[in-house]
């Protein structure tokens, strides 16, 4: 699907989607729980999608019994031989391999679009070291063995969905598990996020100097009902949007969760917009003059896509830094972000760990979504400060993590039109 989108800034109020990353963690927690689970998830998405999916090839029930709520019935014991199509979510095949191994399923895992390119190899040797078996190096392959508790140790540049993973396992495996990380852990803030949502399932564990040790002899028990989170990551795009054109209002949001991409208020701030909560809501409006900042993308990768657009409409130079990761998500996003801004009329240098960011405002012209779900997203955004109209190839990448947001783009006052796909 392609969109021609007219320039002009996006205001209102608009309810935030449900935290796909809230909902990975709850979904699973409930399929090892003792007892039932409603979940409350008012929002979908294909990534959420494939969770459940997963889920039920495992064993589990999975299915909707209200408008905004799924019953989960917990996992009694694992299918014979599931295969778990994991479609192009990280997260999904992150946190379910370990839960195989702990389960003991032969297991055959599947994946698409460049998941099978993305980073494993750290988390599959620790996998190996403590009992399961993998037919191949990447996707698609399959899984034997029964995983074992014990001390797992990681580089601290990985993916901190390795980190959860191993810890929503952890009660299932015998003498608990802890994790040892060699360095500075990145995206900590997720592992909070685990964290929290194993606590309501009464699952503890604790942050060591070095690591996470999750308490041995536990198990998850049924809180009867949990309710995902509002979504930070997605809702930034709204809240970067206040700050290029008019006031824009999200509802929704905790404002003390875990989830860190909740310091975009915080960084739209530094940057010159006006943030504030305003009755429940997270606030933000045009300042005087947006200024370049330093960007330390390390706890926040999600978010870079669009802070560029933002950056590209400021003053001054905006500098991206520790954000080597970004190259490994859906599509390589330095290399994307700095196509876009360019196409756009930006002026950006891609250096090997961020980006050098000139700002003066963008042009519009022809953007391409690499079809990745926050480079969609990113320059729909970008259309709100443009002078000329925005066209975007593949802007249904947007589906991945929010189906309704050419909808909701439109809700506050934007202009899309889907144009023909010429053969």
């Amino acid at each position: 699907m392609n969109v021609h989108i007219e320039p002009r800034p996006l205001a209102g109020q608009i309810p935030a989607v449900a935290s796909k990353s809230d909902a990975h963690r709850l979904l699973i927690c409930a399929a090892l729980a003792d007892g039932p689970v409603n979940l409350g998830l008012q929002t979908l998405s294909q990534d959420i999608l494939a969770t459940m999916d997963c889920l039920r090839a495992l064993g589990a029930g999975v299915r909707q019994i209200g408008p905004d709520t799924w019953r989960i019935d917990p996992l009694q014991s694992p299918a014979s031989a599931p295969t778990l199509d994991c479609g192009e979510s990280g997260s999904t095949l992150r946190f379910l391999l370990p839960l195989a191994g702990a389960l003991g399923a032969e297991a055959a895992f599947q994946g698409r679009g460049r998941l099978p390119q993305r980073p494993l190899t750290q988390l599959t040797d620790q996998l190996r070291e403590h009992g399961m078996t993998f037919s191949g190096p990447s996707l698609p392959f399959s899984v034997g063995g029964r995983l074992k508790g014990g001390v797992f140790r990681l580089p601290g540049g990985v993916s901190s969905q390795f980190v959860t993973g191993l810890l929503l396992c952890s009660p299932l495996l015998e003498g608990g598990c802890q994790t040892e990380i060699e360095g500075r852990m990145e995206s900590a803030a997720y592992v909070e996020l685990t964290l929290s949502a194993m606590a309501r399932f009464s699952v503890q564990a604790e942050r060591l100097e070095t690591g996470w040790r999750a308490v041995p002899g536990q198990r998850y028990r049924s809180p009867g009902r949990v309710q995902a989170q509002g979504d930070w990551s997605n809702s930034a795009f709204w809240l970067c949007a206040g700050a290029l054109g008019g006031e824009i209002a999200v509802t929704g949001l905790d404002r003390d969760s875990a989830q860190g991409d909740k310091a975009v208020l915080e960084i739209l701030s530094r940057m010159g917009a006006q943030t504030d909560w305003r009755e429940g809501a997270a606030w933000v409006a045009p300042g005087k003059e947006l200024r370049g900042v330093t960007i330390d993308a390390a706890e926040i990768p999600d978010l870079i896509p669009v802070l560029s657009i933002v950056a590209s409409c400021a003053q001054g130079e905006t500098r991206i830094i520790h954000a080597g990761r970004l190259r490994l998500k859906e599509s390589d996003r330095l290399a994307a972000c700095a196509s876009l801004i360019r196409s756009l009329g930006g002026r950006v240098e891609e250096l090997p760990e961020g980006l050098a960011i000139q700002g003066g405002g963008l042009r519009g012209g022809q953007a391409d979504s690499f079809g990745d779900h926050r480079m969609a997203m990113a320059a729909a955004i970008a259309a709100c400060a443009c002078s000329q109209p925005v066209t975007i190839r593949g802007a249904q990448a947007a589906d991945k993590s929010y189906p309704a947001f050419w909808a909701d783009y439109q809700t506050l006052g934007g202009t899309v039109h889907e144009l023909p796909i010429r053969p």
